[in-house]
């Protein structure tokens, strides 16, 4: 074995290894270690498949399976637990995290299968393991040459920049070469800490921020005359379900009318490419949140079918892990805090995916969009809540089922706005592939419901004068769906 750079006569404790998966990735590790003199040692492996029971692999024995995790650690005195299962899903991961806790041995995991694919696996990429580790999916293989010919050179605007899907889309956008990158918000403070992230690896582009809310047509028409950006990402949005339920004016001003401002800026600046960032929540909509976001959806499929230089189109995606706001960080925080997770029903579940696979697959989107495209990205499928915050409080080192000192969990009952399960698309959308497995798009219906300038300036004009009544009757009349019409008494 080589050398590991310690004086000769020093004695070494090397953190002693027990390997979960004795496949090709456990393998290929162990090789690695071995010869490379790593400071870990490897004393057995663990495997489901009986028929590897017993025997030596990379000279070290197969004790058992998985479900004698805690025995094998303790007879072979391992210090730490490697998850080399990397075509493992969720569930499986999980179990093999709640062993790991009762065997009070830490764990890591190796990258996902398609790493396994693509290349040798090395210990540099052994990670801690993560929620979305838990969610069993697979990361995004980024055709990034194909972006950078539509990116390179040009220049980016990403609306609400300072947010988790803005501020993902600029650091997955900054490495493709645009001319300039304008980061456009409201809240000034973010907007700052994302530039003074991305300066330093800005190279040649001009990053540009800019405090502006879409809401406000005449800041954007003044913007117009100094800025011209060839493509714009527009993620700026109000996305909390209950806040919005108590804040439907909000709602339409910034999710409708700030969408209908951001197309007006596109085509005076001449824009090549306006994407809309959309959501699940916009399908056969029951919150205020879902029915503002489904008429932004309606607003740009309006102007696509006006406009022959823009190319305006639509992304429509689930829930993203550890966006400010998201269900992850909030349980994470409670967990923290010793207080209980609530769960609004043991039934409810959510597509989910990482923010950087969202920002990665909306520039992918963006790249083949045409006109009038509405794309819905691939989310696998839906994730229990339940299990989520299950998971959250695994990781966390506390039994899910109860037992200990833990924080629980709570079932709270659906909050105003709320329902127990998404979808992607609406019955009357037709689902067709790609040119990317993980993107599909909607096939154009004839007739496809658009807002027309008069009712969107009807809308807006009762969110002006705060008529929270005739705000709520108009989103359920435009959009036919009574369950969103006035609830007892509101405030004009």
């Amino acid at each position: 074995m080589a050398n590991s750079g310690m004086d000769s006569g020093e004695s070494v404790k090397r953190t002693r290894l027990l390997v979960v998966g004795a496949g090709v990735a456990g393998q290929s590790l162990v090789r690695e270690i071995q010869q490379d003199g790593l400071p870990v040692e490897p004393v057995a492996f663990l495997d489901d498949d009986p028929q590897l029971i017993g025997q030596s692999i990379c000279g070290l024995p197969v004790r058992g399976g998985t479900a004698d995790l805690e025995q094998v650690a303790r007879e072979t005195g391992a210090d730490e637990v490697l998850l080399a299962i990397p075509s493992s899903g969720g569930r499986l991961v999980r179990r093999l995290v709640i062993l790991c806790k009762r065997a009070g041995l830490p764990f890591r995991l190796v990258p996902g299968l398609r790493a396994i694919i693509e290349g040798d696996v090395h210990f540099e990429q052994v990670a801690e393991v993560q929620p979305e580790h838990l969610l069993g999916r697979e990361t995004v293989v980024f055709q990034d040459q194909a972006a950078s010919s539509v990116v390179s050179g040009r220049c980016v605007m990403v609306t609400g920049a300072g947010g988790s899907i803005g501020a993902e889309l600029c650091r997955q956008i900054l490495p493709l070469g645009p001319s300039e990158l304008i980061l456009l918000g409201r809240g000034e403070n973010s907007i700052f800490e994302i530039q003074a992230e991305l300066d330093p690896m800005r190279g040649e582009t001009r990053l540009t921020p800019i405090i502006a809310d879409v809401r406000d047509e005449r800041r954007l028409e003044n913007l117009a005359s100094r800025i011209s950006p060839d493509i714009i990402l527009h993620a700026a949005a109000h996305k909390h379900v209950p806040l919005m339920e108590g804040n439907p004016e909000e709602a339409v001003l910034v999710n409708v009318g700030g969408t209908d401002n951001l197309i007006q800026f596109a085509r005076t600046v001449g824009a090549q490419r306006f994407v809309l960032i959309s959501t699940d929540k916009a399908v056969s909509p029951t919150s205020v949140m879902g029915a503002t976001k489904k008429m932004a959806e309606m607003v740009v499929r309006g102007a696509a079918a006006q406009s022959s230089s823009t190319r305006f189109m639509i992304v429509r995606f689930g829930n993203v892990l550890g966006s400010r706001g998201s269900v992850v960080p909030f349980f994470v925080k409670r967990i923290q805090a010793g207080l209980p997770l609530p769960v609004t029903d043991k039934r409810m579940t959510r597509y989910f995916m990482t923010i950087r696979e969202a920002a990665l697959l909306v520039i992918e989107a963006m790249v083949m969009g045409g006109g009038g495209s509405t794309y819905i990205l691939e989310m696998g499928n839906p994730v229990s809540i339940l299990e989520l915050a299950q998971n959250l409080l695994v990781l966390s080192g506390y039994d899910p089922a109860g037992g200990d000192s833990g924080p629980g969990i709570d079932i709270t009952g659906l909050r105003p706005g709320e329902r127990l399960h998404e979808a992607l698309n609406e019955d009357y959308e037709e689902l067709v592939s790609s040119d990317h497995p993980l993107i599909r798009m909607t096939k154009p219906t004839a007739g496809q419901d658009v807002l027309s300038q008069e009712e969107l300036k009807a809308g807006c004009e009762l969110a002006l004068a705060g008529d929270v009544d005739g705000l709520r009757k108009w989103l359920a009349g435009i959009l036919q769906q009574p369950s969103l019409a006035p609830k007892g008494k509101h405030r004009k």
